[in-house]
């Protein structure tokens, strides 16, 4: 732990003192945080067994950027991680990118009352992305890959094997539909990768969850959130067009969503257009297809 780091709060190894719930005063408001925390879980677990995310003794640094994902994620894969049958250890980390009028303490607060040693850091971002991009012009892409360059980085420095980002479904969805519909290509954002150094893996242990359960969840437990649009800029307009399509169609067919993100993992190679996945060239003449 560095001189300009958060103090850690103290826990076990493992966690086993560490609740996942905050104190709820309102019985009901409790109850539903259970069911909805208990649900949410299942699909954490499930995500995490199918793309196996988490292996024996893995280190995974837990990013956390002030928001309901983040919080959500760490106390899920806590509650998981007290009844999971192999050793694992988890790391918060935060990386304050310097914005303007940012909240002190809202983060630091947060990660004090889950009560595991974490890592508060302060890194110039928003200092580097403003002198090198044009005023008026939108500083997301400069800025989330400096941030991503800065998360590696800490992971290497502490000895973590894997990052837990807190990517859920929807977000996968909107991955998806703006390279289809900006870049022409499909691709979205992988439960599981390997980054290019090969040294670390990037899981997203919240990637079978719908964000309105996690906004749900985030009010229940009354988690208090850094403000959004802190950059001055908001939130990215192509993404939250796509976020927006896809709760308009959960609203007018809810299972829609559901169903788009189910075809993500049902491909048919033979049935598209790309010959690197494909080879149609060998497929040798016979009845013409209907």
């Amino acid at each position: 732990m560095r001189d300009d780091d958060a103090l850690p709060a103290k826990a076990d190894e493992y966690g086993r003192k560490v609740s996942p719930y905050f104190d709820i005063a309102d019985k009901e408001a409790k109850y539903k945080a259970d069911k909805l925390f208990k649900r949410l879980r299942r699909k954490v677990g499930h995500a995490i067994g199918d793309y196996g995310m988490i292996e024996p003794n893995d280190k995974i640094m837990v990013c956390i950027s002030g928001g309901k994902d983040s919080y959500a994620m760490l106390d899920l894969l806590l509650s998981i991680k007290r009844s999971a049958p192999i050793p694992f250890t988890l790391v918060p980390v935060h990386i304050d990118p310097g914005f303007p009028n940012t909240p002190e303490g809202v983060v630091k607060r947060h990660l004090d009352r889950v009560g595991l040693d974490y890592f508060i850091l302060k890194r110039p971002v928003y200092e580097i992305a403003t002198s090198k991009v044009p005023e008026g012009q939108r500083l997301c892409s400069i800025c989330s890959r400096m941030r991503r360059g800065f998360l590696y980085s800490t992971a290497r420095e502490i000895g973590a094997n894997k990052l837990a980002l807190g990517h859920h479904r929807d977000d996968i969805l909107a991955t998806f539909f703006l390279n289809l519909f900006y870049s022409g290509i499909m691709k979205t954002m992988p439960p599981i990768l390997r980054t290019d150094t090969d040294d670390l893996t990037v899981i997203r242990p919240l990637a079978y969850c719908r964000e309105s359960d996690l906004t749900t969840l985030a009010k229940l437990k009354g988690y208090e959130l850094l403000p959004k649009g802190l950059c001055g800029f908001g939130e990215n307009e192509e993404r939250a067009a796509m976020l927006r399509m896809i709760r308009q169609w959960e609203k007018e067919q809810p299972k829609r969503p559901d169903i788009i993100f189910k075809a993500l993992k049902n491909v048919v190679p033979s049935h598209l257009l790309d010959r690197n996945l494909f080879d149609f060239s060998a497929i040798s003449q016979g009845p013409r297809v209907k």
